[in-house]
């Protein structure tokens, strides 16, 4: 099930934090040491830290996190299961997404965003959650108030204001689903808050919509939910295509 990440940077005008997903007031277990391994390199993937066409070699990883090549090689294993690897001639490489699969999943997404609202307008019984949200709008006020500088790490923070509005409608598999598809097209996604004015755009569009879906307007919240997230197949795909060239073009960056 999909957790909210506990800690966010006090400054959300600072530099942005990537943490591990935890329950609220909660402590997460230390886990095993495969486990954190697999965690550590799985978060690696998902936020760019690896180029493009760079060998994931099991011996240099055993190094990085200073650990035998056994629990490397578990965790490649379970990344190349996870389709966030792939395994080539010269060994594993981090998956590259062609344009029809970002396509497809660029789709799925704008499904499973709209889906959380569209229920509770289907059923009147369905109440988004007001503590979720009221939490969530906060962080986004104070964004408002002091713009996060453009940074590709800004990614975490949408995807997690998409995953809470998602949580409050009230169906955790559609936002764990949402939540999974989100980390697939991160490394592509990072790249499309490289500019003040697109993240400006992006906070102010999450306050309205979120404002919304509070005050119970829901056909207009879904409305603008569509135009935020891609209101046309066209839409998507030139999204799609724009990150793709911008993920080119910085291939080989690390953060």
């Amino acid at each position: 099930m999909y957790t909210r990440p506990d800690a966010v940077p006090a400054d959300p005008a600072g530099p942005l934090t990537l943490v591990a997903p935890v329950a609220p007031g909660v402590t997460p277990p230390a886990g095993s040491l495969r486990d954190r391994v697999y965690a550590e390199l799985r978060a690696a993937v998902l936020d760019g830290g690896f180029g493009t066409r760079e060998r994931l070699s099991d011996v240099r990883l055993a190094a990085r996190f200073g650990v035998s090549r056994t629990p490397v090689r578990e965790a490649l294993a379970r990344l190349l299961a996870d389709g966030l690897i792939e395994r080539g001639d010269g060994g594993f490489h981090v998956t590259v997404l062609g344009l029809a699969q970002l396509k497809d999943l660029y789709e799925l997404r704008v499904t499973l965003e709209l889906r959380g609202i569209a229920r509770a307008i289907e059923d009147p019984s369905v109440r988004h959650d007001p503590a979720v949200l009221g939490a969530e709008l906060e962080r986004w006020y104070a964004m408002r108030e002091r713009s996060p500088a453009p940074d590709p790490r800004f990614v975490v923070q949408d995807e997690r204001f998409h995953a809470e509005l998602s949580r409050a409608s009230g169906n955790p598999a559609l936002t764990d689903a949402l939540v999974a598809v989100g980390e697939r097209i991160r490394r592509v996604r990072r790249y499309d808050f490289l500019t003040e004015d697109r993240v400006r755009t992006t906070v102010a569009e999450h306050i309205e919509i979120m404002e919304l879906v509070r005050d119970g307007r829901l056909d207009e919240a879904y409305r603008a939910l569509h135009a935020h997230v891609g209101d046309s197949m066209d839409v998507v795909l030139e999204r799609a295509r724009r990150a793709m060239t911008q993920r080119a073009l910085h291939a080989d960056d690390h953060p």
